[in-house]
């Protein structure tokens, strides 16, 4: 090899090279600059930052090595053996080949056993990659009945449909919120993008409509705004009566269901449901959100004995009125009527249970019990009938109606608050037959959300400590030390 002393054996610059991809090694640094150097003494006082390429040029006869540091490489004929440690990757003893014309022919690189500190933006980006929370659904705020009915689900079958969208393995945590007025999916993942896509061809596949028709309906929020989101539903203030309580017994039961055996409500879904819940009877207890609010079931009262005149020209104290159905609904329907005067009512049910259980909580109430076998001859001698049962079915239709000669004679008010509704729409067209449903009843609320505005901003304020909570708690998952 020739001496250092006639010529250098060795040169280094941070430019773009020219010689084959077998010389040209990838280094960090965090300023350019250039190093001459002779194979006895070598030390590298490079700073490592960012990521450049390192371009070796080898001098006539010269050795080129992938990285320096105390001890010098030891050169021997052809050949050179070293031992080197570059920014924080270990590099074991590698063998540097090199032909006639100085040129590297060949480089065996092997990590040295044990692991690899990481940079500090691969620690920024590993906590960019945790867990974000994000929302899909409708509401009675953006979707129409007959969409929200096809996406609806019991609450027994909300684990299964938890299940069901986190098997694609996008979706790490998932838990469905099916009431009468919405229905949502919260969920966390890693990747927004495709999580969303999931969720969406679930959804499809369910409803069996379109996803072009879908997200005309649905709603989509992500990080600190699908928490808000959660907070004001559990606080009453996204529902259709603003400050009705049964919404936070369903966010209740979300949360537990989350957390089930078979739930799939991880560390941060069950964390944000448990304290939209805590938010929820934070804002219930500290202000006057629920005071005088009503359910939709009472909304559904006000309604009937609103358009009670008008529809069937007859007060409403002196209407007959049967109850569809035995289940929460209609035990909270009763307690509203009562409020007015409520006598006597008949409930129409598939099973006597319930109905019998109603009789004992409202013991100053009439009561007649009947099965569905008696649903037409109860419908033929009422004036008002309420449904609010699980049927996923139309209990009354148009062509039932006519069937059992009910069509077109003395007038009928029907007043459905369930979803899947019970109700069928046609019902509307037929003469003397008045139908409502839970998104005829906007115009009943409306004046109650106004009257509640002084309490809505201060249930606002504690909603908002409540969900900064939360969104600390879940950046603080995130954060990697230094």
């Amino acid at each position: 090899l020739p001496t250092p002393t006639t010529r250098p054996l060795l040169s280094l610059s941070f430019s773009t090279p020219s010689f084959p991809p077998a010389s040209r090694i990838q280094f960090r640094h965090r300023r350019e600059e250039s190093i001459t150097s002779s194979p006895k003494k070598f030390k590298s006082k490079m700073k490592f930052g960012s990521v450049a390429l390192l371009s070796l040029v080898v001098a006539s006869g010269g050795v080129v090595a992938s990285a320096f540091t105390t001890p010098a490489p030891s050169f021997a004929g052809g050949a050179a053996t070293k031992s080197s440690a570059v920014g924080p990757l270990s590099v074991a003893s590698q063998e540097v080949e090199v032909n006639g014309d100085g040129v590297v022919a060949s480089v065996a690189d092997g990590v040295a056993n044990g692991k690899r500190k990481r940079t500090k933006q691969e620690r920024l980006e590993a906590a960019s990659r945790g867990l974000q929370v994000h929302v899909v659904g409708l509401s009675i705020h953006h979707a129409d009945v007959e969409v929200r009915e096809k996406l609806a689900v019991p609450e027994s079958d909300w684990n299964a449909a938890s299940a069901s969208i986190c098997e694609s393995g996008e979706v790490a945590e998932a838990a469905v919120l099916s009431t009468c007025n919405r229905f949502e999916v919260y969920y966390a993942a890693t990747d927004a993008r495709r999580a969303m896509a999931a969720v969406t061809k679930y959804l499809s596949d369910r409803s069996g409509l379109p996803v072009s028709t879908l997200r005309r309906n649905l709603f989509m929020l992500s990080g600190d705004d699908a928490v808000w989101h959660l907070m004001r539903v559990s606080g009453g203030l996204d529902s259709l009566v603003v400050g009705e309580g049964q919404i936070l017994s369903q966010v209740r039961q979300c949360h537990l269901h989350s957390i089930e055996e078979d739930g799939s409500g991880g560390k941060v879904l069950s964390r944000m449901l448990n304290q939209a819940v805590a938010a929820g009877k934070r804002v219930r207890s500290e202000t006057a959100i629920s005071k005088g609010s009503v359910s939709i079931s009472s909304a559904a009262v006000e309604l009937a004995e609103m358009m009670c005149q008008d529809d069937l020209n007859l007060p409403f104290s002196e209407a007959r009125l049967t109850a569809v159905g035995a289940g929460k609904m209609t035990r909270l329907l009763i307690n509203h009527l009562t409020g007015r005067g409520l006598k006597k009512i008949t409930v129409c049910n598939r099973s006597m249970a319930r109905p019998l259980e109603l009789q004992e909580q409202f013991p100053d109430v009439e009561i007649e019990v009947k099965l569905m076998d008696d649903l037409w001859d109860v419908v033929g001698r009422s004036d008002i009938v309420f449904t609010a049962t699980s049927c996923e079915d139309y209990v009354i239709d148009e062509r039932l109606l006519e069937e059992n000669g009910l069509a077109g004679g003395r007038p009928l008010m029907l007043v459905d608050i369930s979803v899947p509704r019970n109700i069928a729409e046609d019902c509307k067209v037929i003469e003397n037959v008045s139908a409502y449903n839970v998104d005829d009843l906007k115009a009943v609320v409306a004046r109650n959300t106004a009257l509640r505005q002084k309490e809505m901003i201060e249930a606002e304020t504690l909603l908002r400590e409540e969900s900064s909570a939360f969104v600390s708690w879940r950046e603080a998952l995130d954060a990697v030390p230094t």
